[in-house]
């Protein structure tokens, strides 16, 4: 039986293999990285795996501290026999260690079978807590922070290690070609845009950023801003185009950055701005400062330290859904506020 603990004797000496659960979001697998680096280091020897979705995967490639990359692709799992045949696959290749980091359908069925003599997990409910041998309480705080706390009983303390994405030399070649083929110069001063979201409460208006990216833009000669947006999402990049009253400060990819490229673009990049989302958890990654404006979201998410700044408001939004009070706090940000609090940033920060 699975039990809550603050201590667990594990000889590192004798931890040669460990596998590691996070399937999603894109920005969730991104804020789980430390965990394998940690690991990586209190278990030198030890060979580390990731389960994760397939979309998720490129976030994870090249990771030095990861040496497999098992992928979920739900296409090729077309019945109950082919995944649990996968999940089993993956959970019996003699682990030593095994670190759920979610609680999911998925790494439920993966803790089930594993194993390994050491399965650690959150503490949640009966049919979640039976997959594992420990279990710790979770704290809430920065994502990283409360996802690297899960391996305090091994004696491992989370120290500030943000999350990290490694493009490879080809691709940062690949981008400065991009860039330079996109006009972008060395005299340019880089800034990243997601202003896309699923989630209204979430997205900043479109108009408005046009708006911001124009005073700044007045201000500031020098800035270029590179739009970003997934599949599907590249509509934005017109509708910002059409608005923005400064049209040679924008920078758009035709086709958009994929995932890797938007890393290796950020490593370019003066700041990132934008909503709460998967881009600006790749821009820690990549070393950069950020900028977000905070809807329905938590201030959780922003990496504790003065690079990284959100803009949040507090309007009243007493009697209101979560949704709703995002959308009307998302609102309340003035453009010219908003460039100026960026611009500010962007100076305080260095740049």
């Amino acid at each position: 039986m699975s039990k809550v603990v603050s201590h667990i004797p594990l000889d590192p000496s004798k931890v040669k293999k460990i596998l590691v659960c996070q399937l999603r979001q894109i920005g969730d697998v991104m804020l789980s990285t430390p965990v394998a680096e940690l690991l990586a280091k209190k278990y030198p020897d030890a060979e580390i795996h990731f389960v994760t979705e397939k979309k998720c995967v490129p976030v994870l490639e090249n990771n030095p501290y990861i040496h497999k990359i098992w992928a979920i692709d739900k296409s090729k799992l077309s019945n109950i026999f082919k995944e649990f045949s996968f999940y089993w696959t993956v959970a019996r290749q003699g682990y030593d260690l095994f670190v759920g980091l979610q609680h999911l359908p998925r790494v439920r069925w993966i803790s089930y079978f594993c194993d390994a003599p050491v399965k650690i997990g959150t503490r949640s409910r009966f049919i979640n807590d039976i997959g594992y041998t420990h279990l710790v309480d979770m704290v809430f705080g920065y994502a990283s922070e409360s996802k690297a706390l899960l391996l305090k009983p091994l004696g491992i303390e989370w120290d500030g290690t943000p999350p990290k994405i490694f493009p490879t030399p080809e691709e940062r070649l690949s981008m400065d070609a991009r860039l330079q083929a996109l006009g972008v110069t060395a005299e340019h001063t880089l800034i990243t845009v997601d202003a896309t979201h699923f989630d209204d409460s979430r997205k900043y208006p479109t108009a408005r950023y046009a708006e911001v990216i124009s005073r700044a833009a007045k201000e500031r000669p020098d800035l270029r801003f590179v739009l970003l947006a997934g599949p599907g999402e590249e509509g934005i990049f017109e509708d910002i185009r059409s608005r923005c009253m400064t049209p040679e400060a924008l920078v758009i990819p035709q086709p958009s950055f994929q995932l890797r490229e938007v890393a290796a673009c950020q490593e370019r990049a003066a700041l990132h701005f934008g909503n709460c989302s998967a881009p600006r958890h790749m821009a820690v990654a990549a070393g950069i400062p950020t900028f977000v404006m905070i809807g329905s979201s938590s201030d959780a998410w922003r990496f504790p330290s003065e690079a990284h700044k959100t803009m949040r408001s507090d309007i009243d939004c007493s009697g209101l859904s979560n949704f709703d009070a995002g959308v009307k706090r998302l609102a309340s940000f003035e453009p010219e506020t908003v460039a100026k609090e960026l611009l500010a940033h962007l100076e305080a920060t260095g740049k």
